[in-house]
């Protein structure tokens, strides 16, 4: 039995062993060999030998299953195919594919809030591009999100793929653009010191209200949501709060999709006093009672981080003066909860130094690169300074292109690089501006002017104004190259024609008029950091026509045409941190006029002015400044259209020209040879929301202007100070500035002309 056994597990192993040997060539065929050829079925436009190169494989290699896997995936990324298959049919591989079609046309259905040249950039599909559904879903996606940046979060996109033939297709979007997703309610949890208005009013982003209209503040944006969460950091350390933090900030889309409802989270601690401050200096040769001078808060104030950021920069100048250039100052907070203080020691070292690698700019829609960077003290490859780059901070708010300006520093590819980031937020340059008044002299007067500070982005000043009134006109336009043939040289060219009337409304006798056509050149250029110099030329003739032997003596002997030729020079100091609505530093400026090269006048006028601006509380600026002037004639007497007229708008109370000298019996105001003018105003808040820019002052002014080329009994000519006080409101409106002002004379004459109320308005475009 065992023997039979075996016998047959052999017989079975044989034949086993002879299957194997007859079809074990034929499988190796199979499964290995060559490719022979490489067949692709299926093109109508992409050339089959462009196929190529998207495959792993070539004519003659061994088959290989990872590379013909390889092959589909790229043919599939490719984007070119909607469908393609790899098939081996003996020794050749097909590849039978199908193409997507290509794109005849892209259109837009039903949009108005954002135009198709915005919509299609955003889609990034063109005509002659090759179709996919997956690029029409990302086209979907980024033409959200554009409508959601413009605040439209219930906006929908439909596609819609027409077939055409020659395997073309139309791509239609069909959007629904719905309503803005405004801001509906902004709410806060844990704040037990400022109520839920103070901080709405401190943060960036506002609840939607009807005098929002023109602006885009009560528009949900998420990056708005974010930065409001810094904003309320600072808004808290510099009140004491020095343990401040958010918690969370929460954004619900209503159930209807248009509006947001935001609430805030915050964790507002104690608040805590400054301790003790030190001053603890690594570098020799500076007095240390000196960098103690320079720390910004003193021991019992209230902590406020914004001081201790001004104390570096004040350290950092200090340890710069004295040569140390790149000088670190790290301060070093400890927090005394126990007793409510916090100690802080300014720690001050050797710096390694540290270069700029690149300076980016950001934000900038109109304003070209060139008009930021020229603005810049510091350029690629200079050492970090951060002196430089706060000035430089300033020169761009001061052009007035901007709302923000913001300069960050970022690591740059090196530990001793860095790159500066200019973020800017651009305002509206242009301006249109309408202004209204009446006086017993002009009667009903009207303004007219139209402005643009940033010409084609360039930076160029451009502006045509013109006022009317019952006894005068005036036509100016001006162009100003701030930065001529890329240098910092402004450069600018005015024409104007003035008429001017000086006789008095009730008088009986005929009109007298002043009429100045000309023009003017002038350069201007820096001396130094925040001190620039200005000159000019100005050629112009002046006619005086209307005096009769009625009218007033005195003007009687204007009457004729006279040639102005003059040359005039200016130097400014000016370190105001926003030269529109400043809040901090000071102006002084003086200047010179001499006429009489060429021309048939001749004179010479001197002026000075001068200014302080202080920030007592935040919201809170008190203004100082100052006036005065001489003019004097050079073997002539001045003639009228050089003298000075004080009133209006400078010495408020008073009409222009109320003060001064004046021919009593035609009551006409006759200009004066020298004049001062002394300003005290406090402007502050109303309590009303922020974002509204309403602020109220109280202001006095005091001056007087007198001196007149000649005498006689009429002659009125009193050098008595006048002084006026008074309350005004100023407000930008979503169509402009407005201004309003009522002077009250305190001091004055019986022969000075007063105005109560003055007024003037612009709107922007």
């Amino acid at each position: 039995m065992r023997i039979l056994t075996v016998m047959l597990l052999g017989a079975a192993l044989l034949a086993g062993v002879a299957q194997a040997t007859s079809v074990g060539p034929a499988t190796a065929q199979a499964r290995g060999g060559t490719i022979r050829n490489i067949v692709v079925e299926g093109t109508r436009r992409i050339d089959p030998q462009s196929i190529a190169g998207y495959l792993a494989i070539e004519q003659g290699e061994p088959f290989d299953q990872a590379k013909i896997d390889a092959s589909l995936k790229s043919l599939f990324a490719s984007g070119l195919f909607r469908d393609v298959s790899i098939r081996r049919r003996g020794r050749d591989i097909v590849i039978r594919i199908v193409e997507n079609p290509i794109v005849n046309r892209v259109a837009f259905e039903g949009n108005s809030k954002i135009d198709n040249d915005d919509l299609n950039s955003a889609a990034n599909i063109s005509p002659r591009s090759v179709f996919s559904r997956a690029r029409v879903e990302e086209a979907v996606r980024r033409m959200l999100g554009a409508y959601r940046a413009a605040g439209r979060y219930a906006a929908s996109v439909t596609p819609k793929v027409i077939p055409r033939s020659q395997n073309r297709v139309d791509v239609v979007f069909e959007i629904d653009e719905g309503a803005k997703t405004l801001v509906r309610r902004i709410s806060f949890i844990g704040n037990v010191n400022y109520s839920d208005g103070t901080l709405r009013d401190a943060i960036i982003t506002k609840e939607t209200a009807f005098w929002r209209f023109l602006g885009q503040s009560d528009i949900y944006d998420p990056a708005k949501l974010e930065a409001d969460k810094e904003v309320l950091r600072r808004f808290y350390l510099d009140r004491g709060f020095a343990e401040f933090q958010v918690l969370s900030a929460v954004a619900e889309l209503a159930p209807d999709r248009e509006g947001f409802f935001i609430t805030i989270t915050v964790r507002e601690g104690a608040r805590f006093r400054f301790g003790k401050l030190t001053v603890d200096s690594r570098l020799r040769r500076i007095d240390s009672g000196q960098l103690t001078a320079a720390v910004k808060a003193q021991t019992g104030d209230r902590y406020n981080a914004d001081k201790i950021e001004r104390s570096i920069v004040a350290l950092t100048d200090v340890a710069g003066t004295h040569g140390y250039a790149f000088a670190r100052v790290s301060p070093q907070v400890k927090l005394n909860s126990g007793k409510g203080t916090v100690d802080v020691t300014f720690t001050i070292e050797r710096g390694r130094r540290v270069f700029i690698e690149r300076i980016e700019v950001l934000g900038n829609v109109r304003t070209r690169d060139s008009v930021i960077r020229r603005e810049i003290l510091v350029s690629e490859g200079d050492a970090f300074n951060t002196t430089k780059i706060g000035q430089s901070r300033r020169r761009l708010v001061n052009t007035g292109y901007f709302e923000s300006v913001n300069i960050e520093r970022k690591e740059g590819s090196e530990p001793d690089r860095v790159r500066l980031v200019i973020v800017v937020v651009e305002r509206a340059t242009g301006q249109l501006s309408l202004g209204g008044g009446f006086s017993t002299r002009d009667g009903p007067l009207a303004q007219l002017g139209i402005q643009e500070s940033n010409f084609l982005g360039r930076g160029y000043d451009v502006r045509l104004s013109g006022q009317l009134s019952l006894r005068s006109s005036q036509i100016d336009a001006s162009f100003t190259d701030r930065h001529f043939l890329g240098r910092d040289v402004s450069f600018g060219a005015d024409l104007f024609r003035v008429t001017r009337g000086f006789q008095d409304n009730f008088s009986q006798s005929s009109d007298i008029e002043v009429e100045s056509l000309g023009g003017r050149v002038r350069f201007g250029y820096p001396l130094a950091e925040d001190v620039r110099q200005s000159m000019f030329y100005e050629l112009s003739n002046r006619r005086v026509t209307g005096a009769t032997s009625q009218s007033s003596v005195f003007l009687q002997n204007e009457s004729g045409s006279s040639t102005k030729s003059a040359v005039g020079s200016n130097i400014t100091w000016d370190t105001r941190d926003n030269r529109f609505e400043p809040t901090d530093g000071f102006v002084v400026g003086g200047g010179l006029t001499a006429a009489g090269l060429g021309g048939t006048e001749r004179f010479y006028k001197l002026s000075a002015e001068a200014g302080h601006w202080t920030s007592l509380t935040p919201g809170l600026v008190l203004a100082l400044s100052g006036e005065v002037g001489h003019v004097g004639g050079i073997g002539q007497n001045v003639r009228l259209g050089e003298r000075f007229f004080l009133g209006g708008g400078r010495l408020r109370g008073f009409e222009f020209g109320g003060v001064g000298p004046r021919d009593r019996d035609e009551n006409v105001s006759l200009g004066a040879k020298n004049f001062w003018l002394m300003t005290a105003e406090l402007s502050f808040p109303l309590g009303l929301p922020k974002e509204l820019g309403i602020k109220g002052r109280v202001f006095t002014d005091t001056g007087s202007a007198f001196g007149f080329d000649g005498s006689g009994p009429a002659l009125i000519d009193n050098a008595t100070p006048r002084i006026s006080a008074g309350a005004g409101l100023s407000w930008r409106s979503p169509l402009g500035p407005l201004r309003l002002d009522f002077g009250f004379p305190i001091v004055s004459q019986s022969h000075d002309r007063r105005r109560l109320f003055n007024f003037s308005f612009g709107t922007r475009f």
